[in-house]
């Protein structure tokens, strides 16, 4: 429904993601931060005493007082906070990935289908002004047609924190993949207008969060050691779609060679680079204009948070009361099904079809 006074919001998960994003609220004029889910009485102390609002051990308290929640629990509680939300009529953006597993995120899109709100999958790289800029110039022809995307996100050293939940097959689902590969799949995905995919190769493999001897100089987090560490430290793989377009996934919380956030678009007319965490962009094309020529250009874009653009463009459609385009339940649930196809074709050691 639309609505002139600011929306409602709580956030359920009251650690680093759930600071970042109440930070940010502060920032956003048409939304006021109403209170906060969390287990941990202690993050809930915490939370309270520094933005000034109620806390609660159990959703429902929230649920009477918010009209949207940002859900940023570890994996494995996504689905029964956003399904509670969802089914008590409030709209909810939730941080990346769906699910923790393919069942949970099936469940999620089931339950969003059947809500009166809405759910969004925070993938906030898709806000960035250089990743908008080339949707851009793609839907005006620039060019041509994207035939292979190389999408890397590769750490020389960064497993957020051995011994955390991120590092727990159980609540996290799984490693590197479903940390940050998630990013680079659903970038390579919304580049290619989110094709069909019909075959998925892929080896997830744990060569560092198991070692004794793990070597890093910083951490998210505290390092407790490799006692625990169940899950992929890096993952390479093969994506085939339906129109023979192809990606190429690199994909690793620690490897032994220099970091690589470069994502590299291969198109008819023209290409393009696109580094994550630098924001630079660059536009390849040739020409035959006076004499055959490449042309290598440089975009300069504005720098910008890509959670605050993210969340404006929720906060936006909280007030108009229409279902956001970006960031949808498809989109993550398609996500979500080349995370598991790659878990399982790195299993069976083969390719996995999705026909």
């Amino acid at each position: 429904m639309q609505s002139d006074s600011p929306a409602q919001i709580g956030i359920v998960g009251l650690g680093g993601i759930g600071h970042y994003h109440a930070d940010l609220l502060a920032d956003q004029p048409a939304a006021d931060l109403v209170g906060g889910v969390d287990i941990s009485g202690d993050a809930r102390r915490a939370f309270s005493e520094k933005y000034n609002v109620s806390t609660y051990e159990q959703v429902g308290d929230l649920l009477d007082v918010a009209d949207a929640l940002f859900v940023t629990t570890p994996n494995r509680f996504h689905e029964e906070y956003t399904i509670d939300a969802l089914e008590a009529g409030l709209d909810v953006l939730l941080e990346k990935p769906l699910a923790h597993t393919l069942e949970s995120a099936e469940r999620i899109v089931e339950a969003a289908h059947a809500a009166e709100g809405f759910c969004m999958v925070g993938f906030n790289n898709r806000f960035s002004a250089p990743v908008e800029v080339v949707k851009q110039y793609q839907a005006d022809g620039r060019f041509g047609e994207f035939s292979h995307i190389e999408a890397n996100y590769v750490r020389r050293r960064g497993i957020p924190g051995r011994g955390s939940w991120f590092t727990s097959k159980e609540v996290a689902g799984g490693g590197s993949l479903i940390d940050i590969g998630v990013h680079a799949i659903d970038l390579a995905l919304y580049f290619l207008d989110f094709p069909t995919i019909t075959e998925v190769s892929g080896t997830a493999r744990s060569q560092f969060g198991t070692r004794e001897d793990y070597a890093f100089v910083e951490m998210w987090g505290d390092d407790i050691g490799p006692q625990g560490f169940d899950v992929d430290d890096s993952v390479s793989a093969f994506i085939r779609t339906a129109k023979g377009q192809t990606i190429s996934l690199d994909v690793a919380w620690a490897a032994n060679r220099p970091t690589n956030d470069e994502f590299v678009l291969r198109g008819t007319e023209a290409g393009a680079k696109f580094d994550r965490s630098s924001h630079e962009l660059t536009v390849y094309e040739d020409s035959k204009a006076g004499r055959d020529h490449l042309t290598d250009a440089e975009i300069e874009t504005r720098a910008s948070d890509t959670h605050k653009a993210e969340q404006r463009y929720f906060i936006d459609h909280i007030g108009s009361g229409t279902t956001p385009e970006r960031n949808t339940v498809e989109e993550g649930l398609a996500v979500q099904r080349v995370i598991d196809a790659i878990y399982r074709s790195s299993e069976a050691g083969r390719a996995i079809s999705l026909d």
